[in-house]
C-alpha cells in the first residue's frame, strides 16, 4: 500500500534514496522493485525488523531488481546520521505528526537531501483528523500518537523555509478513513473487534485490485486520509 507516487517523485534506478520513519518498509520495498539503493530509517526496532526481513527475503527471492540495494537503521528525525546532500530521494510518510518538532525535523531532512533532489513527505489530512478527534479522545491522547493537525499550507510554508519548493500535491487512502473512523467507534484499543478485523480483511483483499485502485481514487477526491506534498530543493 503506497501513499507515494513514485512516478511523479521521479525515482530512477541507482538513486540513493532515505525512508525516513520507514515502519514495516512498505515504501522501501518499492524502491529496491526499481532499482534504488534505500536506507530504510526508524526508531522502532520491532518494525525495522520486519522491513529488514522482507528486504531481504525480496532480494534473495528475486523479487527485487537486480540493482535495488538496501541499509536499514535506527534513527532519530531530529537528529539524523547522515552527511549533508547525501540522498537523491526522500520519503518521509506519516511522521510528521509525531514528532515533537516538525521545523528541525524538515530542516534535517532537507540538510541530507541533494542540491536539486526531490522530496515526498505524506501527513493525515485535516479533515481525517479532526473528523476521528470527533469520534473519540483515545485519537490524540494515546502515547506514540498524533500531536498536531496540519493544514496543508502550514506544511507548504515549512518546506519553503527550508528551501524546498513544492511542485505536487496528492490524496490517498480514503478507504482507510473509513477504518480507522470505525476503529475511533468501536475503540482504538479494541484493535480486533469483529467489525474491524472484516474491514480490516476487507482493505488486504482489495490490494491489488486496479477496481479497487479506481473505486479508492474516486473518493480520494472527497474525504482523503492522507495528503502528499512533493518538493524540490533549491
Amino acid at each position: 500500500m503506497l501513499t507515494v507516487d513514485f512516478d511523479l517523485l521521479g525515482v530512477r534506478e541507482g538513486d540513493l534514496m532515505l525512508d525516513a520513519g520507514c515502519g514495516e518498509g512498505r515504501h522501501s520495498f518499492e524502491c529496491i522493485a526499481r532499482g534504488a539503493r534505500v536506507c530504510s530509517m526508524d526508531m522502532d526496532m520491532e518494525s525495522l525488523r520486519k522491513a529488514r526481513y522482507t528486504l531481504a527475503y525480496m532480494k534473495t527471492s528475486r523479487q527485487a531488481h537486480e540493482n535495488g540495494a538496501y541499509l536499514c537503521q535506527i534513527g532519530d528525525a531530529l537528529n539524523l546520521p547522515f552527511r549533508g546532500g547525501t540522498f537523491d530521494r526522500i520519503i518521509c510518510s506519516e511522521v510528521m505528526e509525531h514528532v515533537s518538532d516538525d521545523h528541525r525535523a524538515c530542516g534535517e531532512l532537507a540538510r541530507v537531501l541533494k542540491s536539486g533532489g526531490r522530496i515526498a513527505i505524506t501527513v493525515p489530512t485535516l479533515i481525517s483528523e479532526l473528523a476521528f478527534d470527533a469520534l473519540t479522545c483515545e485519537y490524540f491522547t494515546s502515547p506514540g500518537g498524533h500531536i498536531r493537525k496540519y493544514v496543508p499550507r502550514r506544511l507548504a510554508g515549512i518546506l519553503h523555509a527550508n528551501g524546498l519548493e513544492v511542485y505536487g500535491v496528492g490524496f490517498k487512502h480514503s478507504l482507510h478513513t473509513i477504518y480507522w473512523m470505525v476503529r475511533c467507534v468501536v475503540g482504538l484499543h479494541l484493535n480486533d473487534q469483529p467489525f474491524t478485523r472484516g474491514y480490516r480483511r476487507f482493505l488486504t483483499l482489495g490490494m491489488g485490485s486496479r477496481f479497487m485502485e479506481r473505486v479508492e481514487a474516486f473518493f480520494d477526491h472527497f474525504f482523503p486520509k492522507s495528503i502528499v506534498l512533493y518538493a524540490v530543493k533549491r
